[in-house]
Order: structure tokens, then C-alpha cells, then sequence
């Protein structure tokens, strides 16, 4: 079983463990990843369509792993109990699932060693509920597969809430503390976004000025997060 490259970002922030579930299981291909490469001795994939949990089965299946890893359908956190886990996946949705997911079951969330989040869509929502909440970041990645970028964030709980530029919603503060090879890009590609946004307001209406001026600023500020490469 060959893993597509967003898998393998994401498995690549899990550290060797005795349990970990996978919250909305993607045909349980972590998991079994996990088990098989000797990082983790039993699983659990979970999911709140029987569709997925059937397609997880199959495959644990097909790899001979019914002993290993343990497919129960439901909601969220709603199929784990309280450490019962000691880290967790959740990945393949967009941030404000993922948020309302950990909201949700934040009773065991908070119990595991970390959490290991990866948006599809909307990472910003993701990371300002991360620093509301106090969350601790312990790593960030970025990795492109099929050409989409993806953000991948590897989080504990935590009570400890910082004042932070909103900016870094939008790209991870780890990813330019490491200098990741990627950022750049990544950023290139949000100013050509804001750029598009701001050329689009064509109305001369105070709301439309205001709205001009957040743009504007919010490129300026992306601008500033670009590493210099010299």
C-alpha cells in the first residue's frame, strides 16, 4: 500500500506509539501505515458515514491487521473514551469541521500526547481557535500533492493563550521560524489570491473603500513574512 504524499506529511508527525485513532479514517490507510511500519501497535479509524468505515474494513482486512486496528462508526471524538488513545489524526476536512470536531470532544482531546490536523480547507479558522483555546503548536509542515498545498499541524492541549498577529492564521508560524523550503511559495500564492480580491472590488462605496484598505493591509503584512533567500 503506497501512500499519496499527504499521507505520508501527515504520518510523518506521528511519533512511535501504542495507540492512535483516526478521526474521519481516510479507507484507514494511516493507521495501517502506522501498524505496519511498526510505529504504532494498535489503531482504531473511525467515522460518522458507514461507507468510509466499510472501505477502512475492507482494507485492514485485505492487510491482515482485524487484531491491530478497530473501525467504529460515529461522530468525532463521540467513538473514543478519554485516554483510551495516546494521539490522535484528524485530517481529509476543512478547518471548521476539525474545530468543531475538537470543541466538541474536548474532554479527549485534552487528554492526548498531541493531535495531528490536517484542513483541507480554511487552516486559518483552524489555527485562530488553536491560539484562542491556549493549544500548543509542536510542529507545523506544508506539503504539496497534486498540486494543492496542504497544512499540516501537530497540536497539544493546553491553556496557554498568546497574543499573535493575526497574520500567522494565515501562515503557520513554525513553517517561517524553520524556513520551510515551501513557504514562500505558499505565501506567493496567497498574495496572488488577495491580489485578485483587491482588483475585484470595483465599487467606490465607503464599504468597498474599507474593504480595499483590509485587503491592502493584509497583503502588506504577507509581503513582510517573505524570507529572504540571499
Amino acid at each position: 500500500m503506497e501512500l499519496s504524499f499527504r499521507l505520508k506529511s501527515i504520518a510523518s508527525l506521528m511519533e512511535k506509539c501504542d495507540s492512535m485513532a483516526d478521526i474521519g479514517t481516510d479507507h484507514a490507510y494511516i493507521p495501517i501505515y502506522l501498524v505496519k511500519e511498526g510505529l504504532c501497535k494498535r489503531a482504531i479509524a473511525s467515522d460518522i458515514n458507514k461507507g468510509p468505515v466499510e472501505k477502512a474494513l475492507k482494507n485492514i482486512i485485505i492487510e491482515n491487521l482485524e487484531d491491530k486496528i478497530q473501525c467504529r462508526l460515529g461522530g468525532g471524538f463521540s467513538t473514543i473514551a478519554p485516554k483510551e488513545v495516546e494521539c490522535a489524526v484528524i485530517a481529509g476536512m476543512g478547518g471548521n469541521l476539525i474545530r468543531d470536531i475538537v470543541e466538541e470532544g474536548i474532554d479527549v482531546f485534552k487528554e492526548l500526547d498531541y493531535c495531528v490536523f490536517q484542513p483541507v480547507q480554511n487552516p486559518d479558522v483552524l489555527r485562530e481557535y488553536i491560539y484562542s483555546k491556549g493549544f500548543t503548536i509542536l510542529e507545523e509542515d506544508l506539503c504539496i500533492d497534486e498540486g494543492k498545498f496542504y497544512e499540516i499541524i501537530k497540536v497539544r492541549y493546553d491553556n496557554n493563550k498568546l497574543h499573535i498577529s493575526p497574520i500567522y492564521y494565515e501562515v503557520g508560524k513554525r513553517l517561517l521560524e524553520k524556513k520551510h523550503p515551501l513557504v514562500n511559495q505558499y505565501i506567493n500564492l496567497k498574495l496572488e489570491k488577495y491580489y485578485k480580491i483587491y482588483n475585484s472590488i470595483a465599487d467606490n462605496t465607503s464599504n468597498a473603500k474599507a474593504r480595499k484598505a483590509e485587503v491592502l493591509n493584509k497583503i502588506d503584512e504577507l509581503k513582510e513574512l517573505l524570507i529572504n533567500e540571499a
